[in-house]
């Protein structure tokens, strides 16, 4: 699908050049990416927010302003190319609270490339940071206004057609994309996009990543045109810490100096668009464990009435502190489904893990597909001898076949791992597809980890695609205190990467709240809380009725085995939303114990939150909002006039004239089908079709085809396709049926003469 947007783009950057400004435009025709581009990463994926003209129709591509009446051009674009539009301005806010950013980007685009006489559909892209996820879009027309919307999979009456994927979704994990319907040609579109996303943690620092690094044809082509670059940032780190600068890719002016927070600001008339994505690095001070607690009581609305608590803690920085040693189990899929470069990006995550654990560490591998194959019966120390060993053997053994099977590997980690109380036992398990019995999976490691008496294995799970079940490999995790993390096709080694990196960092393990027993209804996100690692900071949520302690005193142990008691100040959340922070962490894990129980009422819980807070989920669907301006205006027209001067009421918002429902855009709950017939992930699934629906179908298409091929511009289309030979041999068969002919009416002729 990626593959496919590029190859519009492309094509649309060459059908531009039909599109003439003048002599005297500021900026060079747009080029395409040369072999060298390419070799060093370079792409038409957006990596900043991006509108693109949808162009089915080559002969609209004109300056609306300036026609240049070039050839008619006969033919359509199919798949249609997208022609990037030019950007009259942007705005870039951000506010950052613990380790969540919440962004906002306000552009005005300009239908530069069509007709004024003609439209065409507009489609947005929006590339987000770590772990995004889209919270509305809002687009403004001079007729028009649309807007993002989520509604619950079982309220979905009154939308328009069947949603088609071009109408929205993900292009990849990272880049949401939506279609705005039919915009005249040298239309002014303001947009504004908001999305959620992680901040990155390391060393002691937190970075803000935001793609902004906008191409050069996107600047406008007229000299004239202002060019005006905002950018708001706002960080808050909560009460009590300071925080230090470190670097940032933007001059930003600071506006903003107090306990935990500080503010920024840029504003300047630039010459060509923000080339860089926005960067900022900065750490909050401590060079031990620290944290604290935000209370917050329930919003008007809210669908559940209890208040909300949310605890933090940072690692600091933990040069002194002693780090648990590991053993380590990682159980790898290797079915048919994980051929070609996912296994070999795989093994090479697998040889960078395995090459920075320490000498005292013990490891092993198992491969799974129906079976296992296991590098040794028991756990090895990870000399350099044993690491070179295995690296041989995964060379070796690994290759993709078979079916899946997730229990059986899992049972031989748990029986090779030791019960000892100075290492933390660590099982990694990497699968891209699903299995039927997962719920007895999870029951079974229940029962597993009850017989542990000491320190109990952690759980990692890395799935990878969207045919594997996330909210089971979620499941997993929770039980085991440890993580989850989803991988798509091209980022297997940085998120293993960072997954181990967490699984091997941690310094406090067994972590729980002492004072919390006098609260009634409470519940914690994640019911199993995780341990602290210095690689990221650990938060910790929940909802609850009652009194909370002024001081909420947890308590943990470290690696040489002794406590570690910690109190922890409560403080009131005035200026940070921590439902906001906290809302995406609880539907997942809600969503995962919906999976596991099969509740209903939960599944209803979880759609009304996601409504409530606009955060996708796997019960809601996202549908477009459109409403008619002009019948707006007229309607409150008419209201005026027959409430009279006296009647100072407020009138009611007008309800949206059309709604267009968009593609389900929840990862799913694992394809069992694409997992049996070991479809690799990122390939593309559907139902084959019986019979009857592919004698229909062909009927149709032939029926369709003999129709639409009878009139004259259909016929012009089809012709202007065909190469020169094609060309030549259908002139000459219709040259030799033409003397067919002439010969059959010559002899019906004559023989009619001679027989009279």
């Amino acid at each position: 699908m990626a593959e496919d947007f590029e190859a519009a783009v492309e094509e649309g950057l060459n059908l531009s050049k039909r599109v003439y400004f003048g002599k005297d435009r500021a900026v060079a025709p747009p080029k395409p990416l040369t072999a060298m581009d390419r070799a060093t990463g370079c792409s038409y994926l957006p990596t900043s927010p991006m509108l693109y003209a949808v162009i089915s129709d080559p002969a609209i591509v004109d300056n609306p302003d300036r026609p240049s009446y070039q050839p008619h051009v006969h033919g359509r674009c199919e798949p249609p190319a997208l022609i990037p539009l030019q950007m009259n301005g942007v705005s870039l806010e951000v506010d950052c609270s613990l380790d969540t950013a919440f962004v906002t980007v306000t552009g005005t685009w300009r239908l530069h490339c069509v007709m004024s006489s003609r439209s065409c559909d507009c489609r947005i892209a929006v590339p987000m940071g770590e772990q995004g996820s889209i919270l509305g879009v809002e687009v403004e027309l001079p007729r028009k206004s649309y807007s993002t919307q989520l509604i619950s999979v079982d309220n979905e009456k009154g939308t328009e057609k069947v949603p088609k994927v071009e109408d929205g979704g993900f292009l990849k994990a990272h880049i949401f994309t939506l279609t705005i319907p039919q915009i005249d040609g040298g239309t002014n579109i303001s947009v504004k996009l908001r999305w959620c996303q992680k901040l990155l943690y390391c060393d002691g620092q937190f970075t803000l990543n935001i793609p902004f690094n906008f191409p050069e044809y996107v600047t406008p082509a007229a000299k004239k045109v202002s060019k005006r670059e905002t950018i708001q940032l706002n960080v808050n780190a909560g009460p009590g810490t300071e925080i230090l600068l470190k670097t940032t890719s933007h001059p930003l002016k600071e506006q903003l100096r107090q306990a935990g927070k500080l503010g920024f600001f840029y504003d300047s008339e630039v010459l060509s668009w923000s080339s860089s994505d926005f960067l900022f690095t900065y750490s909050v001070s401590s060079s031990h464990t620290f944290g604290g607690v935000l209370l917050s009581p329930p919003l008007v609305h809210d669908v559940d009435n209890r208040d909300i608590f949310c605890c933090y803690l940072f690692p600091g920085k933990q040069q002194s502190r002693k780090a648990f040693r590991r053993e380590v189990v990682f159980a790898v899929d290797i079915s048919g489904s994980m051929s070609g470069k996912l296994l070999e990006d795989t093994k090479t995550a697998l040889f960078t893990a395995l090459a920075k654990l320490d000498p005292e560490d013990l490891f092993n591998v198992i491969a799974f597909n129906d079976g296992t194959l296991l590098f040794s019966s028991s756990l090895e120390r990870a000399t350099a001898g044993a690491i070179e060993h295995v690296t041989q053997w995964i060379n070796t053994n690994f290759v993709a076949g078979g079916g899946t099977n997730i229990l059986l590997p899992l049972n031989q980690a748990f029986e090779m791992l030791s019960d000892r109380c100075n290492s933390i036992p660590v099982i990694f398990l990497i699968t891209d597809g699903s299995v039927e019995d997962e719920r007895n999976i999870c029951d079974t490691l229940k029962h597993q980890l009850g017989k542990k008496e000491k320190i109990r294995p952690r759980i990692y799970t890395l799935g990878i695609g969207t045919f594997c079940n996330h909210y089971f490999l979620r499941m997993l995790a929770i039980i085991g205190r440890g993580h989850h993390d989803a991988a798509s096709v091209d980022s297997i080694e940085d998120r293993m990467k960072g997954l181990f990196a967490r699984a091997s960092s941690i310094v406090l393990v067994d972590i729980a709240f002492q004072n919390l027993d006098d609260l009634d209804d409470l519940e914690v996100f994640p019911s199993q809380i995780p341990d602290l690692s210095s690689e990221s900071p650990l938060i910790v949520s929940g909802r609850y009725r009652g009194t909370f302690p002024e001081t909420l005193k947890i308590n943990g142990v470290l690696a040489d085995i002794s406590n570690f008691p910690l109190d922890l100040k409560v403080h009131e959340a005035k200026e940070m939303p921590i439902d906001k922070i906290v809302v995406k962490h609880q539907i997942e894990q809600l969503t995962a114990q919906a999976w596991y129980t099969e509740n209903q009422e939960l599944k209803e819980k979880i759609a009304k939150m996601s409504v409530q807070n606009a955060i996708i989920s796997e019960y809601t669907n996202m549908v477009l909002l459109e409403t008619d301006k002009g019948k707006i205006n007229a309607d409150s027209a008419v209201v005026k006039k027959v409430s009279g001067k006296g009647d100072h009421h407020k009138a009611e918002d007008p309800k949206p004239q059309k709604i267009i429902m968009l593609p389900n855009m929840g990862i799913g709950f694992g394809n069992l089908t694409a997992t049996a017939e070991n479809i690799p992930p990122g390939s593309s699934y559907t139902r084959p079709p019986d019979a009857a629906e592919v004698f229909a179908k062909a009927a149709s298409d032939c029926c369709a085809s003999l129709c639409g091929r009878c009139c004259c511009m259909c016929c012009i289309q089809t012709c202007s396709r065909m190469n020169d030979q094609c060309a030549i041999l259908i002139t000459q068969l219709c040259g030799a049926l033409a003397c067919l002919g002439c010969y059959t009416c010559c002899g019906v002729c004559c023989g009619g003469s001679n027989d009279g």
